[in-house]
């Protein structure tokens, strides 16, 4: 994949699921067993993470129109999905009530850091500090 085409996913990505990141609420109201835990009991922490998730959706949003210039949000996008996930699979192998998030929320953390990192620009991309305040 060429470097114009990979920031052009990229872009198209951190629009689509920083939209997605406002979902949550009705995909829960979908899908609660792939979505809620702790079999909706838990509302106060649902609203939180819902609030949570969507501020990083608003600013995943607003960093597809300069990506570059948000390598730190991206890479904590990235990381902070992979370790919820994780969290999350070890927590389901704990409580088999939760098997649900086997298909539902734990995949699709998986699939957002997994495509933000294959669309992020590769180090041999980024151009140098001295280049850039050269040109």
């Amino acid at each position: 994949m060429s470097p114009e085409s990979r920031a052009k996913g990229l872009k198209v990505a951190l629009v689509l699921f920083g939209t997605i990141c406002f979902l949550i609420y009705p995909l829960a109201a979908i899908w609660p067993s792939g979505w809620v835990w702790h079999s909706g009991g838990g509302q106060h922490y649902f609203q939180m993470i819902c609030g949570i998730y969507a501020v990083l959706g608003w600013f995943l949003i607003r960093a597809s129109s300069a990506p570059q210039n948000h390598k730190s949000l991206i890479g904590f996008t990235i990381w902070s999905s992979i370790v919820h996930a994780v969290i999350m699979a070890i927590q389901v192998s704990h409580d088999h009530m939760e098997i649900g998030h086997l298909v539902g929320d734990i995949p699709a953390l998986i699939i957002v850091a997994a495509v933000l990192w294959y669309l992020s620009p590769r180090v041999s991309e980024t151009p140098r500090t001295s280049e850039r305040t050269s040109k």
